[in-house]
């Protein structure tokens, strides 16, 4: 076998045409499975793109061991996340059984105007993730409780998963305990509170539209008329009878908060609030050991008269979360593999020797994380490798690389759970219990409806074609890249 090196030993990348082969048939297959079959199972078009790009890599000279080894790095790195989507299931089948979530919805209920629930909703999710940290821990608890309110008033579930995607992953976005928050500044040589501060541009008029959507959608989609009031006070009466409904059942939430608030990462919170719900299953429903732990294991069970208390709280449990954490190892696994392949350095480097002006290279760079997040279903992956690549770019221009760290979060963070297959949309899916396939996808709307997480990144590429809010390179920071020996592309000035 021929064995493509380079003069130091090192792979060549594959070519732009041979790197797209893997990508463009991944796509085209993932287009039969979902919409030709009308099958929302992405895994096997995705495990087909791995073999795929794991035969070009073999074509440019690398042994199967190497692809493994990028195969599984990615997966590792990934590893903080997947523990988070099994702490989320057992949250929320022990949360249910200890009427932690029952009471978020019966006072969501009794407490919240249908007309300002979306807007309230948003409010609320940003505020939790920006205390926790985690959009995913937001979602799949704060989250699923919401979605059980809005059940309640009868709002499309579309619309709920919309507004909740909405807050919680913009406060993933802000939050200085967030791990994407922390990673895109880290890639791009900048510290996370500047990095923090430059997002405000695009994340205000972002959240504060999206704010104003919401309330105009709740006072003219929703009706405020008498059968509504007489669903939700037969709602709330079946939460009385079946759990004991109490303010003191908020404790779990409010350990995680706590914990959240004094910086305890998120995974050893999230298992405090498993506990926490634990106890309180105990000795507040009479819940024993042996149910808590199956409650936890295999979600929480219920039936009641009521059909909408039935849909709402049969769920949870860690086997609730396989679905959505095999499809995001397989995920990962295909990003790991266009990764160590090249196929994705290849792709990004021929798009950066296209544009030579500052409004090019901020619109490449973020929908170059766009598109990773798109191909290779990993939202790090899609902050780290841009900001690799594109730093010396921007140090070359003189320009701040706290442009480039906004533009990967806004592709990377805030357009993953955008993307069905992509570990943030699996996991909304999942976790809001978004059914989807056989042939109905209406729930995909949620998509378009998380207005703050596109409109973001369509605000900051309005502004590199303007050159707002585009901070350039200052003396410190020049003087910084030089200490540092930190690589700079030199660009012909005159081009900009």
């Amino acid at each position: 076998m021929t064995t493509n090196t380079s003069s130091n030993g090192e792979m060549q990348k594959p070519s732009l045409q041979l790197a797209l082969v893997p990508v463009v048939l991944t796509l085209i297959l993932l287009g039969i499975q979902i919409f030709y079959f009308g099958d929302f199972t992405p895994h096997i078009p995705l495990a087909i793109g791995l073999a795929l790009t794991a035969l070009v890599g073999i074509k440019q000279g690398l042994r199967w061991k190497q692809i493994e080894e990028g195969i599984f790095r990615v997966i590792h790195v990934s590893m903080p996340s997947v523990s988070v989507l099994i702490l989320v299931g057992m949250l929320v089948g022990v949360w249910i059984a200890s009427g932690t979530v029952p009471t978020l919805i019966y006072y969501g209920l009794t407490l919240l105007s249908p007309q300002i629930f979306l807007a309230a909703a948003m409010i609320l999710c940003a505020v939790v993730s920006l205390s926790l940290g985690t959009s995913w821990g937001t979602v799949g608890t704060v989250g699923l409780a919401l979605m059980g309110i809005g059940a309640g008033f009868e709002i499309p579930m579309y619309w709920t998963a919309g507004a909740v995607v909405s807050g919680a992953f913009f406060g993933d976005k802000v939050s200085p305990l967030s791990d994407t928050t922390n990673l895109a500044p880290a890639v791009t040589g900048t510290d996370v509170f500047s990095h923090i501060k430059n997002m405000m541009p695009t994340t205000v008029p972002a959240m504060l539209a999206a704010l104003v959507i919401y309330l105009i959608a709740g006072f003219t989609l929703i009706d405020n008329d008498n059968g509504s009031f007489e669903r939700i006070t037969a709602i709330t009466t079946s939460l009385q009878n079946n759990f004991e409904i109490s303010a003191w059942l908020l404790a779990p939430a409010l350990v995680v908060i706590v914990l959240a608030v004094r910086r305890m990462p998120p995974i050893p919170s999230l298992f405090a609030g498993v506990v926490a719900g634990a106890i309180v299953a105990a000795f507040t429903q009479g819940a024993g050991i042996h149910d808590i732990i199956t409650y936890a294991n295999s979600g929480y069970s219920i039936t009641t008269s009521s059909d909408s208390i039935n849909s709402l709280l049969n769920r949870g449990g860690i086997q609730s979360m396989m679905w959505t954490i095999s499809l995001i190892l397989i995920a990962l696994g295909f990003g790991g593999a266009l990764e160590r392949t090249g196929c994705l350095e290849s792709i990004i480097s021929s798009i950066m020797t296209k544009v030579s002006t500052f409004r090019g290279v901020q619109t490449s760079a973020t929908l170059t994380s766009v598109a990773t997040n798109l191909v290779a279903g990993d939202p790090y992956l899609s902050i780290a490798l841009p900001g690799r690549m594109y730093a010396p770019v921007y140090r070359g221009m003189k320009y701040s690389t706290l442009n480039l760290s906004r533009a990967i979060e806004e592709g990377g963070t805030l357009v993953s759970p955008l993307i069905p297959w992509n570990a943030g949309g699996a996991f909304v899916i999942g976790a809001l219990g978004l059914t989807i396939g056989d042939g109905n996808f209406e729930n995909l709307l949620y998509i378009p409806l998380a207005f703050a997480c596109w409109l973001s990144p369509v605000i900051g590429l309005f502004y590199a074609q303007f050159g707002f809010f585009s901070p350039k390179a200052t003396a410190e920071e020049q003087a910084d890249w030089e200490k540092k020996g930190e690589l700079i592309m030199e660009y012909n000035t005159s081009t900009k």
